[in-house]
């Protein structure tokens, strides 16, 4: 198998896993959901039965069509061959954002890609209710059909930041947050994964965030990066085992971005 047809089997196993999970979702968002606190005292951390239920129906799905292939999902765990077997291992976050889907609105999305060693090879996000797909391979990357680029934005006094919710920053990472966005021209907070997506569609310039699980972030990096975008931790890692990620439009804003993190005592 070449290397376009490996792409174009797991591009077609995660088009169908997500449109499995969409039909469920679909039906599942603005409905009267049973909700569940899965944190411990003190960190409310929700999760709905849609939240199951649609990996449920992402992991059938892969389990037929890639069954060579692990999968690691936020609600169930890893199940399948391990990662260590060379066919890599399926990231799913099926809602992310599940406290802007209790709460009705559309900046959630379920995030799916797969992870061979320190490299994804592919993601995706998909937001069902608005009919949008934004996938990359970390070399392209496209809303359907359309091309995506992130804006040539390379100075902190133009940047639109975003950041999900104070709340993700403990004492230390608030400061210095804090510190970068009284450089930058807007900070806005909200947005889940889609603020991510809108930086790789070229109409936000930096997300900066805290306390991030791999699943949060994995799939989206082939996303911006295919987008020109820079993704990595607050210290230059890799960006897929989550932490604390900055995102940038272009590689001169993430330096700039990374900077005034580190002057900031981080």
């Amino acid at each position: 198998m070449t290397d376009a047809d490996d792409l174009e089997r797991i591009r077609r196993a995660g088009h169908l896993a997500l449109d499995a999970a969409g039909q469920v979702l679909r039906r599942a968002f603005r409905t009267d959901l049973r909700i569940d606190d899965k944190g411990g005292p003190g960190a409310y951390d929700p999760v709905t039965e849609a939240d199951r239920a649609a990996e449920q129906a992402i992991r059938a799905v892969l389990r037929r069509e890639t069954p060579d292939i692990g999968i690691f999902g936020e609600e169930q765990g890893h199940e399948g061959p391990a990662e260590g077997a060379g066919t890599g291992l399926w990231i799913v976050d099926p809602i992310d954002g599940t406290r802007s889907f209790m709460s009705g609105f559309p900046t959630w999305g379920t995030l799916l890609g797969l992870r061979r060693g320190a490299a994804m090879v592919w993601g995706a996000m998909d937001q069902p209710v608005l009919g949008e797909r934004f996938e990359g391979d970390g070399r392209t990357s496209r809303l359907g059909n359309r091309p995506l680029r992130a804006r040539p934005c390379s100075k902190l006094d133009d940047a639109v930041l975003y950041a999900t919710t104070p709340d993700m920053f403990d004492e230390p990472s608030w400061r210095a947050f804090d510190t970068l966005a009284g450089r930058v021209r807007l900070r806005r907070f909200g947005g889940d994964c889609y603020a991510y997506a809108m930086l790789a569609f070229g109409c936000i310039d930096l997300v900066v965030e805290a306390g991030l699980s791999p699943y949060d972030i994995a799939p989206l990096v082939p996303i911006l990066e295919g987008a020109g975008a820079t993704v990595t931790t607050w210290t230059g890692g890799p960006a897929h085992e989550g932490g604390r990620i900055v995102a940038a439009a272009t590689a001169e804003l993430h330096a700039a971005a990374c900077e005034v993190l580190a002057s900031a005592g981080t």
